[in-house]
């Protein structure tokens, strides 16, 4: 259950990389924009003739400033899909158009029961009565004074993404985005009848997202405000907690780096109210990072907040001065034979955190051959973010303390409102504190640092990808595969790592290969395919009209970690039947008169006929130019050679299929039977150019009905072939295929049957 909740928050973690990803860009914009359209700077740096209000250079910082602040506005929507993208298993594109329709839904729910209601801030309600005000001396009648229902704390109330709602910041947007993938992992592959079939799969989706938000929002109604006033609460807590809380969050904040829950722990306090509140410009900003920005922007601001830059300036002297210093060190202590190859990894390393304040190549190095030099490392971590503090530092940051952001939005601000000169001389000391206490310590226990390794060993600087895998060494080897279908397949195909390309069309898998001589037919087949057709590193995998969901299990599976290690699967091959040794021969009679009476009685007792879907030259499916056709690997049939381009309905039919490439429909007839017309060779690669359907999935057709107009020109020009097989993909083992006609046929003319 841990391992669970663990595996859980991970992933959180990750699927907050996406939006987070893009605040340095925003940051840089904000941060450009803000410094250099601010007079009281440019007035300091005698900049005003150059850049001042009115000139050309001061447009284009506005736009980048407004840019900035648009992203930095919508962060809740932005989290809303980028949350819900880094959740979703498959069909990522689906999962964000959901968020944002939930994210839409349960704000339209939240400002309608707001209006209902009559809840007001007191801002609002100033606004609301001030407008009733005017509207009352304009129609020269008297005003009847507002008064609200329920009242909320200042601040609780805002416009989001243009709908009056509650002020749930970011908090709402991985609410959202949490909620809707959890509904698109459920959903996405769910079947439905055939008459509901269309909205099926992918296109359920954002329509439960719709509808579960509309009682989440109304929940969120009544539960948000004492969940804000909760937040409001630990937040003073923190604040309370003075340098030590301080110390405590730089030291929690590092410590989560090799678990990657360090983004699930700093973000709250960087985007909602647990990093505090405050007033800018008469507008009520929460978060760190968020009053950090706002106060960028104002032109009135003398210092930066030091309560919200508290939880972001601590980062620059360890990870311009600190860090460099321990690689110095370990250079130092590199084996003089391997000093030339190391010196190369730690400078690149070094260079990396000091500019950009990425610090994963160096923090893992130590933490995978020493992990008591991290611990160290994240008092030091926490010590700084303290000394920050206590030396007033207020300088902010987009995502990590490198000299770019400390350029931007330390030294450029000014001293007089940043104190950046702090940073460089607590940095200056923990950068000889760093290197001396590292050297002495990977000299006094051998540490074996890089260049210290033995002579046959690699010298290189870890990842996360090295930690985890020394740290699950020995784990979940030789486990049954929670997917043994997906991992059959896989394995059939010669591994994860020799499969280049898949995809899939109609009827079957095409996979491209790295080898060739890796894949293995006799496995696939277990797997339950109906055929391999394999030319060189080109592999194609039958398995019928289920392909789809086949492929999308297949995916998912491929995504997993558990494809990257050895699996036992069952293969589980068909037993041979039980042979009778011996019969009596009063047995045998009985068999034979029996035979001999199933025979006599085995007439036609059914017989389901089928028109022609198109003109042209039908015979029997052998004759198809596909191994997979011909071979009957997809069903029994017919194949038509075309003279017409026009497909119509071959009987009365459920529309079961329509391939989102067009070049394929999935028919069910009254009877059951399940029809596949395949229009030309390989036509999937078209990629629907060609086609034009007229029906979709779900939809009734009778005999005779357009289904399909095809450029049979394009196809003769572009696809190996314009025949067009159609295959019944559910006969059973007592009906057989009765060609009808065979040569030139009209699509009016009955062309085959079923017998049983």
């Amino acid at each position: 259950m841990k391992d669970k909740i663990f595996g859980v928050l991970q992933r959180v973690g990750r699927s907050f990389m996406l939006p987070i990803a893009l605040l340095p860009v925003a940051g840089l914009l904000l941060g450009i924009g803000g410094s250099f359209t601010n007079v009281t700077m440019l007035e300091s740096y005698n900049l005003m003739g150059v850049m001042g209000p009115g000139t050309i250079a001061n447009n284009a910082l506005s736009i980048m400033l407004a840019a900035g602040n648009i992203i930095f506005a919508n962060l809740p929507v932005i989290f809303a899909m980028g949350v819900a993208i880094g959740m979703a298993k498959q069909e990522k594109a689906v999962a964000a158009l959901a968020g944002v329709i939930g994210f839409l839904v349960m704000h339209a729910v939240i400002g309608v029961l707001i209006t209902i209601t009559g809840t007001y801030t007191p801002e609002t309600l100033q606004t609301a009565n001030d407008l009733a005000r005017l509207a009352a001396e304009s129609s020269g009648t008297a005003m009847v004074p507002i008064v609200a229902d329920k009242l909320l704390p200042s601040g609780s109330i805002a416009a989001v993404v243009g709908i009056t709602s509650l002020q749930m910041g970011v908090f709402g947007g991985i609410l959202v985005g949490l909620v809707t993938a959890a509904l698109h992992n459920r959903f996405y592959k769910v079947e439905f009848p055939p008459v509901v079939s269309f909205f099926g799969g992918t296109r359920f989706v954002p329509i439960i997202t719709a509808l579960v938000f509309l009682f989440i929002g109304g929940l969120m109604f009544f539960l948000w405000p004492f969940i804000q006033n909760g937040i409001y609460a630990i937040g003073g807590l923190v604040i309370a907690s003075g340098y030590f809380g301080t110390f405590i969050y730089g030291f929690i904040e590092r410590a989560l780096i090799p678990f990657g829950l360090h983004h699930v722990f700093y973000l709250p306090f960087w985007q909602t109210g647990l990093g505090g509140s405050m007033v800018v410009d008469g507008v009520l900003v929460e978060g760190a990072q968020n009053i950090f920005f706002a106060q960028l922007a104002s032109p009135d601001v003398t210092h930066f907040s030091v309560e919200a830059t508290r939880f972001m300036s601590g980062k620059f002297p360890f990870m311009i001065f600190g860090l460099p210093g321990a690689a110095l060190a370990m250079y130092k202590c590199a084996k003089t034979t391997k000093q030339k190859a190391v010196g190369g990894l730690l400078i690149s390393a070094a260079l990396t955190a000091m500019i950009t304040g990425i610090t994963e190549p160096i923090e893992f190095t130590f933490l995978f051959v020493a992990p008591f030099l991290y611990i160290i490392h994240c008092i030091f971590a926490g010590l700084s973010y303290m000394f920050m503090h206590m030396l007033n530092v207020g300088v902010g940051m987009t995502f990590s303390g490198g000299i770019i952001d400390l350029t931007l939005f330390g030294i450029l601000q000014g001293n007089a409102k940043t104190n950046w000169l702090y940073i460089v001389l607590v940095g200056a000391g923990y950068f000889v504190l760093y290197y001396f206490l590292f050297k002495i310590l990977i000299n006094k226990f051998n540490l074996k640092t890089p260049g210290r390794e033995e002579e046959d060993e690699e010298t290189k600087l870890y990842t996360r990808a090295d930690y985890d895998k020394e740290k699950n060494k020995g784990k979940n080897q030789d486990v049954e595969s929670s997917d043994p279908g997906s991992a059959m397949i896989v394995d059939g195909l010669g591994g994860k790592t020799n499969i280049s390309d898949l995809d899939s069309c109609a009827t079957r898998l095409r996979v491209t290969v790295l080898d060739g001589e890796k894949v293995d037919e006799k496995i696939l087949k277990l797997s339950g395919a109906m055929g391999v057709i394999q030319q060189g590193n080109g592999v194609q995998v039958i398995y019928g009209p289920k392909v789809t969901v086949i492929k999308s299990r297949l995916d998912e599976y491929l995504e997993s970690p558990e494809s990257d290690q050895e699996t036992v699967v069952p293969l589980v091959e068909k037993a041979p039947e039980k042979e009778t040794i011996m019969e009596t021969e009063e047995a045998k009679e009985v068999k034979e008169a029996k035979e001999a009476k199933e025979a006599k009685e085995d007439k036609i007792k059914t017989r389901e006929v089928f028109a022609a879907p198109v003109d042209g030259d039908v015979q029997s499916i052998t004759a198809a130019p596909d191994d997979a056709f011909s071979n009957k690997m997809v069903g029994d049939g017919i194949v038509i050679f075309p003279t017409g381009d026009t497909i119509y309905a071959p009987c009365d039919a459920d529309v079961t299929l329509v391939f989102p490439t067009k070049h394929a429909i999935g028919l069910t007839s009254v009877n059951g039977t399940e029809i596949l017309i395949h229009v030309g060779i390989d036509t999937v690669k078209l990629e629907g150019k060609g086609f034009d359907v007229f029906v979709k999935t779900g939809d009734k057709v009778k005999k005779g009905d357009l289904l399909m107009k095809v450029d049979m020109e394009y196809l003769a020009d572009h696809a190996p072939s314009t025949a067009i097989p159609i295959v019944v993909t559910n006969l059973e083992e007592a009906q057989k295929i009765i060609l009808i006609k065979s040569g030139a046929i009209k699509s009016s003319e009955d062309a085959f049957a079923i017998e049983s």
